[in-house]
This record gives structure tokens, C-alpha cells and sequence, in this order.
């Protein structure tokens, strides 16, 4: 076990990933003589879609792991009746139950456990902090006819002390990977995790551009609730934002209700090829889920959302820009002016999507129109504007379809949102827990 903790110190320091740690934890217990079936593992996480991240580990079958969806919605009858609940409920740091066949079941999930060989169990909870907000919370069974002994017991709760400190470096490289990433974007967000983070500092690259922007949202802003008008623009952004953030493209910023979006490239014409063509093919994307989210909104007696969206492709300057201690890290240069303007001429012509002539000479034999030449406010040489045949757009591919709206919470994320719960209600009337 001395050794068990000596690897958790060493894999802590090397920055291993959460995952990574997790698994060869376990496999080391098992390892050193530990009779474990099967180990659950659930750490707290600061995400914007998860609430959680949880492993179970069973011998000889590998690890699984969940995310735990954030979700406000009320907890199942038998969450309520878990182990978990009993622990965080009670104010308790473990409970072990030894599980006899032949009494009834004390919790719904030993019913589960006994199938499975299960012969003994521990709960525990281990916050990270204080307030019992962020920390680590899971369950240790064995299949040994004998149970755990009292000395391993002890093992357990002792080595629980070096998991939660080691899991709580990984948690927090997690923490910081995760926001990097939602606030600034996966490659952006490894850049600045990677010390790029001076101002000034950056690369002048060549991409696809692409600007989009929501039609109406001054009016409905000021004729409509807060609440209404935010539900609409995440709406907005769910439908069209999606297809721009994979396959090579990246959502730099959102610029209130619009946004940027980059497909980087090489200084050659095949690269430019494909990033021109991957931000079209989610221009047609986009188009076909906002026609979906519209005729939903139909359904609903809502009205339509209108969009604009730019192309364009060129050179960018991408790094950090703002005062010394306050930065910002996007694409800066006169292309982003250009494809900015562009997105604007949609309010002129009949066309949700135009694109530059540079753009649509990378697309191949893609239909397009020619809509004229335009003189754009601070640029000196006027841009052919053009709009992509988007008649294809009328169909939807797997990989296009709005997501699925989920409407139930596992047992597994009803665990880590009492975690949650627990946090907001400790200083509160303890018979709200019940």
C-alpha cells in the first residue's frame, strides 16, 4: 500500500490525466493483494455541460467512464433511498455494509451488487474543500466470501487520503484544460496552458473565415424578458455555432450575438481547399439545423430566427491582444474586417450566407451566384460578393441534426447533483436533505 501511495505522489507530479491515475490506482490496489470487485470513483468537476466525471472500475473487465450531465430536475426514488444519499444526508465521511443474502436489502443498489458476487461495501465521501462543494465521493465491494478485514478497511480509508490529494492536482488540471478550452477554444486554450500568454505574442496564419450574426436581436432584446432573450440566443447559438467547432474549425469568440470561427490552413492551395470547403460544407450545416430550429420554434408559436453568416479566407494575425493584464486571444487582421463586412451585406441581399470570390474559388464545382461587387467600408479594392446553391441544406445527415433533447438523469448523475445539492442546503434546514 506504501507503494500504491508513492505511485499516486509520482503520477500527480508527471501530471497524469485523471482517467490515467484512476485506472492504475485501482489495478494497483487489486495489485497488492486487495480483494476489490468492482471500485466507483465520482470527482466534482467545474464544467459548462457536466456537473461530474465518474469511473467505475471492475477487475478484470477495465474502466468506465460517465459524464455526469448538469441538470436541475428532481432526484428518483432510488436515488433517494442510495447509499450516497444516506451519507451526504446523515453527514457521514463512509458507511460498510456487509451484504447477506438472506436479509433484504437495505439499499435498492445491493440488490445490483449481490448478482455480481458483491459481498461487502464502503461508501465514502471525501470533500476537496471545506463546503463539501468540489471533492470526491465513490464506493469500494469486494466478492471475498470474508469480506474485507478490519486491517484493510483501515488500508482504505488511509489510502483514500493520498487518492483525494493526487486526484485533486488532476481534478485541477482538468478545471483549467476545461475552461481554457470553453472560453478560448481547444487549440487557443492549449496555447495559452502552454505559456503563450504575453501580449503581442502570436502567429500570423492563413484560414477560412467565417462571421455569423443573429438578425432581430436588438428588438427582441427590448421587447421581450431576459429570460426569453437568452433562451433564444443559446437556441441561436446551438443551431448554428455547432457544425463550425469540428472538423478543423474553431469558434474563436462570441461577439454578442455572432460569432467568429476559424479553418486554419497551410500557404498552399490544397490546404486552403479543404478549409474552404469544410467551412462551406457547415455552412450548409448550419442553414439545415436553423431550418429545423424554425419550424420547431413554429410548432411552439414562436417566430423565425434570422441569421447573416460571412465567408471569406486570408491571412490573420492569432494571439493575444488587450492591455498587459487583461487579454483576449483571437484573430486579428483585414481579413477579419473583410468577412465581417461581408456577414453585414446579408441585411442587403436576399441571401442568409455570401461568401468573397477568394472563398468560393477553393469550392470547387459548388453552384454559386454572383451577386455583384462592393465597395466595404475600410477596405480600398472593392469584393466580389457571391451565395452557395444551398439547396442541399434541405436535408439533414446524422452528424448535422440538432442534439437530442435528453429527458431523464441516470442514477449515476443523480449521485454527483446531491453532491452539489448538499453543498448550497449544509448551512440550511437539514430536513431539506430528507
Amino acid at each position: 500500500m506504501d507503494k500504491v501511495a508513492d505511485w499516486l505522489t509520482q503520477s500527480a507530479l508527471a501530471g497524469d490525466a485523471l482517467e490515467t491515475l484512476v485506472k492504475g490506482f485501482c489495478e494497483r490496489l487489486a495489485a497488492a493483494g486487495l480483494p476489490l470487485k468492482r471500485v466507483h470513483l465520482s470527482f466534482s468537476m467545474l464544467h459548462p455541460l457536466y456537473d461530474a466525471l465518474g469511473f467505475t472500475w471492475l477487475r478484470g473487465q477495465g474502466m468506465e467512464v460517465e459524464g455526469f450531465r448538469k441538470e436541475d430536475g428532481v432526484h428518483s426514488d432510488r436515488f433517494l433511498t442510495s447509499p450516497y444519499y444516506h451519507l451526504l444526508s446523515n453527514k457521514l465521511d463512509h458507511l460498510r455494509r456487509r451484504l447477506d443474502p438472506s436479509m433484504p436489502s437495505e439499499f435498492p443498489v445491493f440488490d445490483d451488487l449481490r448478482l455480481m458476487g458483491v459481498t461487502d461495501y464502503m461508501a465514502f465521501v471525501h470533500p476537496f474543500n471545506g463546503n463539501t462543494s468540489q471533492g470526491m465521493m465513490g464506493s469500494w465491494s469486494t466478492d471475498s466470501a470474508a469480506g474485507f478485514s478490519d486491517n484493510m478497511i483501515s488500508a482504505l480509508l488511509r489510502i483514500q487520503n493520498h487518492l483525494a490529494i493526487a486526484t485533486k492536482m488532476a481534478v485541477l488540471t482538468k478545471l483549467a484544460d476545461n475552461m481554457m478550452t470553453t472560453y478560448l477554444g481547444g487549440d487557443a486554450g492549449r496555447r495559452v496552458l502552454d505559456g503563450q500568454i504575453k501580449r503581442g505574442e502570436g502567429d500570423t496564419i492563413r484560414a477560412a473565415l467565417v462571421m455569423a450574426d443573429m438578425r432581430g436581436s436588438t428588438r427582441l432584446a427590448e421587447t421581450s424578458g431576459r429570460e426569453i432573450y437568452i433562451d433564444t440566443l443559446n437556441q441561436f447559438f446551438d443551431a448554428i455555432a455547432a457544425p463550425f467547432n469540428r472538423r478543423g474549425g474553431q469558434i474563436m469568440s462570441f461577439l454578442g450575438d455572432g460569432f467568429i470561427a476559424v479553418y486554419p490552413c497551410e500557404r498552399h492551395r490544397s490546404q486552403s481547399e479543404i478549409a474552404c470547403q469544410a467551412a462551406l460544407a457547415a455552412a450548409h450545416k448550419a442553414t439545415a439545423r436553423m431550418m429545423e430550429l424554425n419550424l420547431r420554434r413554429k410548432e411552439q408559436g414562436l417566430g423565425d430566427i434570422k441569421f447573416g453568416i460571412g465567408l471569406h479566407v486570408g491571412n490573420v494575425m492569432f494571439g493575444n491582444v488587450g492591455l498587459t493584464d487583461r487579454l483576449t486571444f483571437s484573430v486579428f487582421g483585414s481579413a477579419v474586417n473583410e468577412v465581417q463586412r461581408l456577414q453585414t451585406l446579408t441585411k442587403k441581399y436576399p441571401h442568409s450566407v455570401l461568401a468573397s470570390k477568394d472563398f468560393a474559388s477553393y469550392c470547387g464545382a459548388n453552384s454559386w451566384l454572383t451577386l455583384g461587387n462592393e465597395e466595404l467600408a475600410g477596405i480600398k479594392q472593392k469584393l466580389t460578393v457571391l451565395s452557395p446553391d444551398l439547396s442541399g441544406a434541405l436535408a439533414l445527415d446524422e452528424d448535422g441534426a440538432l442534439e437530442p433533447i435528453h429527458d431523464r438523469i441516470s442514477d449515476a448523475e443523480q449521485v454527483m447533483l446531491l453532491h452539489r445539492d448538499a453543498a448550497r442546503l449544509s448551512a440550511a434546514d437539514p430536513r431539506k436533505l430528507q
